[in-house]
């Protein structure tokens, strides 16, 4: 029985089989080969696929098969190299770029990939549709407008100086879409049938919230020039399965009725790996695992409260507690892999004596119940479980363990809540969140705390009309200054005062630098992964089993 012959109904069912994994197949034979379907299975169905919505993973795992970028970041140097852009130039102080594009690339709707389709994808991603209700790009950042110099060269304008648009242009967000695609309202793009790429794969039907099917492109031609594979893929197929629970998918990969499975949780990793399945980590090298406060919450609007609970919270016990080597403890509110790190260890320091001194000196004492209290009020706060996020509910409760020790309250609500949507844009009613952004360049400090952008503090004039007043003019000009400084050396700079900002203001604990984590079958061939995590299939093959 495989679920190659399997529809989605039937696969909780299929996995009371015996699991029975077959291993032996030597991790480098010898030569690629052509055919097959690949299994996989995802956590998580995608939502809208609507290309700058492609930060949620199960989306980019979906839009990385089926569309192509202008470049390529190579995940190992992080250097941004050509793919439908053959080359380009830009001028000092990065307020022109000009791409030269390839010839011959087309939509698999046989519509061309030319300078006017890109064009008119960077007008939709820079500026938004506000009639199809397209948002912007959380990746661009200034933008002004496209000049179609001829049908292969396309020239971008920027108001001020967006030294991150050249990365822009590699990331998952960025994905070239046909103009068909681009002229249906946001709210159809939640359906994958209706995105038309010129990746090399190509959308077969769907179940939607079940079933994916990809196949091949046969006529694509136009990987990565410095890939070793070219041509079209060497899988016939892709079927995507949406399998929410970790030991379904765990039982079905070792089973044999799955190929590839996403999201391995820390304490699987050994069960995989003993039965000679392989798992795969990639660093999503962004901002870390963190949990964040909102700080128009009277609760946790003053500093030394927000100190108290950072010094208060021990990630090295999360760590070590619910996570492997593939976790690594976060020290600062970037990777250690991520461009402009700098480690804040000290002031990430687990410190309980301080943290209750700090919650004293703020006037909130402990309660008969163990609870701190002042002026009546206890100190509760509500956070909402982020299931993307991996183990996110059990990394909370920890710390929600860690902070009763110090008298504070931490409710941790269900991810799936009816009403986690609307309540996490109020801090009156969440003042705390788990939080995260993965994308190899400056900027993604800019997309998570920016008002404009995720908005993650819940600042005046961003996502909420519930903030009265918390805004950070601080925060946000050095965030528009690392957005806008052309100088590479000057912006590192920059990011490192946000990082030592955002600690100094304790808006955020972060806890652990997060990986895409994924598992496969010794037969899978070929993996690979862009720079972030989201699994590239266009060179997996499967050897013979």
């Amino acid at each position: 029985m495989s679920f190659k012959n399997l529809g989605a109904a039937a696969l909780i069912g299929a996995l009371s089989l015996t699991i029975s994994a077959s291993v032996g197949i030597a991790e480098d034979a010898a030569k690629p080969v052509t055919g097959g379907t690949l299994i996989y299975l995802e956590q998580q169905a995608h939502t809208n696929l609507y290309p700058p919505a492609g930060g949620f993973y199960p989306n980019g795992g979906v839009l990385n098969q089926i569309t192509d970028k202008l470049t390529y970041q190579n995940p190992k140097t992080l250097e941004i190299e050509p793919w439908i852009a053959q080359s380009w130039t830009v001028n000092e102080n990065a307020t022109e770029y000009t791409f030269r594009l390839r010839a011959g690339v087309t939509f698999s709707d046989g519509s061309p990939l030319d300078a006017n389709a890109v064009a008119k994808n960077y007008d939709t991603f820079g500026l938004g549709n506000k009639a199809l209700k397209q948002p912007v790009s959380e990746v661009i950042n200034n933008y002004d407008h496209s000049e179609v110099i001829d049908p292969l060269t396309i020239k971008f304008y920027f108001k001020r100086p967006s030294p991150g648009f050249l990365q822009g242009t590699s990331v998952i967000g960025s994905g070239l879409v046909s103009l068909a695609t681009l002229a249906l309202p946001f709210e159809q793009l939640g359906d994958a049938t209706k995105i038309i790429g010129s990746g090399p794969f190509v959308v077969e039907s769907e179940t939607l919230g079940k079933e994916l099917s990809l196949k091949a492109r046969q006529d694509y031609n136009w990987g990565p020039p410095k890939f070793k594979h070219q041509g079209r893929a060497y899988l016939d197929g892709i079927k995507f399965v949406i399998t929410g629970e970790d030991s379904v998918r765990i039982g079905a990969l070792l089973s044999g009725q799955a190929d590839f499975i996403r999201q391995v949780q820390a304490y699987d990793e050994e069960q995989v790996e003993s039965q000679g399945y392989k798992i795969y980590a990639p660093p999503t090298r962004g901002v870390n695992n963190s949990v964040v406060f909102r700080p128009d919450n009277p609760l946790v609007a003053d500093l030394r409260v927000r100190r108290a609970l950072l010094h208060g919270t021990n990630t090295q016990e999360i760590v070590s507690t619910l996570f492997s080597v593939n976790y690594p403890q976060a020290k600062s509110i970037i990777a250690s892999t991520a461009q402009g790190y700098v480690d804040l260890s000290s002031k990430l320091a687990y410190d309980p004596a301080e943290a209750a001194k700090l919650l004293d000196d703020a006037g909130w004492k402990a309660g008969a119940n163990g609870v701190r209290a002042k002026d009546g009020q206890p100190l509760i706060l509500t956070a909402y479980e982020s299931p993307p996020q991996p183990q996110n509910k059990a990394t909370l409760q920890l710390v929600a363990q860690q902070w009763a020790k110090l008298g504070v309250t931490l409710n941790v609500l269900a991810g799936d809540a009816g009403s986690k949507t609307v309540d996490d844009l109020d801090p009156d009613k969440t003042p705390v969140s788990p939080a995260m952004v993965g994308r190899a360049d400056p900027d993604v400090i800019k997309s998570q705390y920016y008002p404009k952008n995720r908005d993650v503090l819940r600042q005046k004039g961003g996502l909420s009309d519930k903030v009265k007043s918390f805004a950070d003019g601080r925060l946000n000009g050095l965030l528009e200054q690392l957005s806008s400084e052309p100088d590479p050396a000057k912006r590192l700079t920059i990011a490192g005062e946000v990082q030592n900002y955002v600690i100094d203001q304790a808006y955020a604990i972060p806890i652990f630098e997060e990986p895409q984590a994924f598992a496969g079958a010794p037969y899978v061939q070929g993996v690979a992964f862009e720079a972030v995590g989201r699994p590239s299939f266009y060179s997996i093959w499967l050897a013979e089993h």
